[in-house]
């Protein structure tokens, strides 16, 4: 790239952008916050770089499945909603920080200009750019609000590629469980810290942060489990997850009767055992069982809809120790807990099996698969 000084763009015949902004310094490199107006968000960043091959673009593809999401959550919340910043790289263009104090030449405090012509790269925030450009057709009210962008003096595809790469190497997506519990938006979300906060089973023993638990905790469940696992048990999607009253009730009775058939739970409850020796021994105190309760909650509530909770006496007979080889396969692979997708399914059919719940046609062809793999190992 051309390097240009900052003076010289006055002496450019050409329109400029120009934003109030903070001048500041990494690495030895002038950089600057500015604030912008979400209407020129789509504007400034106009460069499509999807066909351009990979080795030669400073960004990956966009991902348009995630655009309609992200726009919804500016309609939905026009007055609360949020975004972090748009970094971005200016480049093969003069650049220059005008200070808002003519007499303090190094203040911080000022404007940046270029010309509108600019090649300006996002660096981090491409589907931000794309979701606040689908939003503004929707509500073209929100165009004077303002994002701040930290803009870069671009060295070349070089810097600009490393840029992304160490901007997006240490980011690290918040467990499921402390998104469950901070988000006041999802009513499901909301309903989900109650029952954890006041059943028996739930209360106390609930990992809030992480969507794992250590071998040591004196937690049971994570709260995205049992997000998931009451999710499973109303029907609900993750398009549909309105909850109502009788949702909220169903659900706070539901895990109470099953705590109360499974003898191991109550003395939980009563802190006559552990959790971890719970864990060390027993499928039940794992997710993938609490998720496959759900399943067949949903089941049982459907099938049996006066009398569920006098079926759910079926859980005594189930053998829930790890050493049960009828686990194999199912809640276990190798010894191990897993709680993969097919896992999860064969679980729940073991479930619907002891408690005499009809299997849907996809579940019986799972469980045809499963039982044929077993077979063909015992051979």
């Amino acid at each position: 790239m051309k390097s240009v000084a900052f003076d010289e763009i006055d002496d450019l015949n050409t329109a400029v952008y120009s934003f109030p902004a903070i001048r500041g310094i990494q690495a030895g490199r002038e950089y600057y916050s500015a604030m912008v107006q979400l209407k020129l968000i789509p504007a400034i960043f106009r460069f499509n770089e999807s066909e351009v091959p990979v080795q030669f673009r400073s960004q990956r593809v966009i991902n348009r499945a995630r655009i309609p999401e992200i726009a919804r959550y500016i309609i939905n919340n026009p007055n609360d909603y949020i975004f972090s910043s748009i970094a971005a790289s200016i480049s093969e263009a003069p650049v220059k920080f005008i200070p808002a104090d003519p007499d303090n030449p190094n203040s911080k405090v000022g404007k940046i200009v270029f010309p509108m012509d600019a090649r300006v790269l996002i660096n981090d925030g491409q589907h931000r750019r794309a979701a606040i450009e689908e939003a503004l057709k929707e509500r073209p009210e929100l165009g004077n609000e303002t994002l701040s962008v930290v803009f870069f003096v671009d060295a070349g595809l070089q810097r600009s590629q490393q840029m992304f790469s160490d901007l997006n190497r240490h980011a690290i997506r918040p467990t499921k469980s402390i998104s469950i519990l901070y988000d006041a938006r999802d009513e499901f979300a909301q309903s989900i810290r109650v029952i954890a906060d006041s059943i028996p089973l739930f209360k106390d023993l609930t990992e809030l942060e992480k969507t794992t638990i250590s071998n040591r905790s004196r937690k049971m469940f994570t709260l995205s489990s049992i997000y998931q696992a009451t999710a499973a048990l109303l029907g609900k999607t993750e398009k549909s997850k309105k909850i109502t009253k009788d949702d909220e009730k169903l659900a706070s009775e539901y895990w109470s009767v099953v705590a109360e058939n499974i003898p191991d739970w109550q003395l939980l409850i009563r802190r006559d055992v552990s959790a971890s020796s719970l864990r060390n021994d027993f499928v039940h105190a794992h997710g993938i069982a609490l998720h496959s309760l759900g399943i067949l909650g949903h089941a049982l509530v459907s099938e049996y809809p006066n009398n569920w909770r006098e079926q759910l006496t079926g859980l005594h007979q189930i053998d829930w120790s790890r050493s049960n080889p009828d686990w194999e396969g199912r809640a276990m692979n190798n010894g191990r807990i897993s709680k993969s997708q097919m896992n999860l399914a064969l679980t729940s059919n073991y479930l619907k099996l002891k408690m005499n719940v009809p299997l849907s046609q996809d579940e019986e062809e799972n469980e045809i698969k499963f039982m044929n793999v077993m077979k063909g190992r015992a051979l």
